[in-house]
């Protein structure tokens, strides 16, 4: 079987966010424990199954992701991944509808520009969990949490401190088990100089779910379904700019659009290989 791997959020080899990427034959889903080995042994954050639905009236494909130690319930990096991949071999003129744990996703392709069409994550204010500053090793300005995906979103004063923090992993993944979060965001405004930011962008974050096995997540687009509200609303705009300042780093335009968020990017293939079990 073929199997792909692709940086997904990044028009640069080397940067953005890898995904695995294995597009199957129709018929039934291999083994949960199979596909589990697989995004084990490949051992990025996600990696993406797809198989086509030719029967179905609702969707194209099936889609489900798997982190190195369980089943995603939504991936936007995988996501994309995918779309570039089956746009790479012409499965897709323009659009694919997917089936996936979060409902029907719909992806385009316009120009080699990829915009995922998920639902939003609304942010609610918290009361900061106990053991928080400790496991981040940071004050935070305000706490949220982001519903349905149960994203902890923390923002910070600065996005210095966003760039600059270090937390204490350890302690973040008995923080999100203990009060059921996905993971947490750590999110700040871009530097400015004038308008528009001169960095081109409007917000920094970085995403942390190591209760998942993902220790620091390089670029993550189902993120940005809590990020979206809740810059939308303090910077008074819908389209915005999000850079994730991981070590890889990325960048997602997005677009908020009622009860769902646009989330446009690149992906480019650096890996194209076969599985040879």
């Amino acid at each position: 079987m073929r199997i792909r791997i692709v940086d997904a959020f990044t028009d640069q080899p080397f940067a953005g966010n890898p995904a695995g990427v294995c597009l199957l034959e129709a018929g039934p889903w291999p083994a949960d424990s199979w596909m589990r080995q697989i995004a084990a042994e490949v051992n990025l954050s996600e990696t993406a199954f797809a198989r086509p639905l030719p029967d179905d009236p609702d969707a194209d494909w099936d889609l489900r992701w798997f982190t190195p130690t369980v089943e995603a319930k939504m991936c936007g990096h995988a996501t994309l991944a995918t779309t570039h991949a089956m746009s790479s071999d012409g499965l897709l003129d323009g659009r694919v509808r997917f089936n996936s744990l979060s409902g029907v996703l719909v992806a385009s392709v316009e120009d080699q520009l990829i915009t995922l069409d998920f639902p939003v994550s609304l942010p609610a204010v918290i009361e900061a969990p106990e053991g928080l500053r400790e496991a981040l090793r940071i004050e935070p300005v305000e706490v949220y949490r982001t519903e349905p995906l149960g994203d902890l979103l923390v923002v910070l004063p600065d996005e210095a401190a966003v760039r600059s923090a270090a937390p204490d992993l350890i302690a973040v993944a008995e923080l999100t088990e203990k009060f059921a979060f996905r993971g947490a965001i750590l999110t700040a405004p871009a530097e400015r100089d004038g308008e528009p930011p001169a960095a081109g962008y409007d917000f920094v974050s970085r995403f942390f779910a190591p209760g998942h096995g993902i220790p620091e997540d390089p670029v993550t687009g189902s993120a940005h379904t809590g990020l979206a509200p809740y810059w939308a609303e303090r910077l008074g705009r819908e389209r915005l700019v999000g850079y994730q300042a991981s070590a890889r780093g990325g960048v997602v335009q997005v677009l908020l659009a009622g009860d769902r968020v646009h989330l446009t990017g690149h992906a480019v293939t650096v890996i194209d290989g076969e599985l040879k079990i």
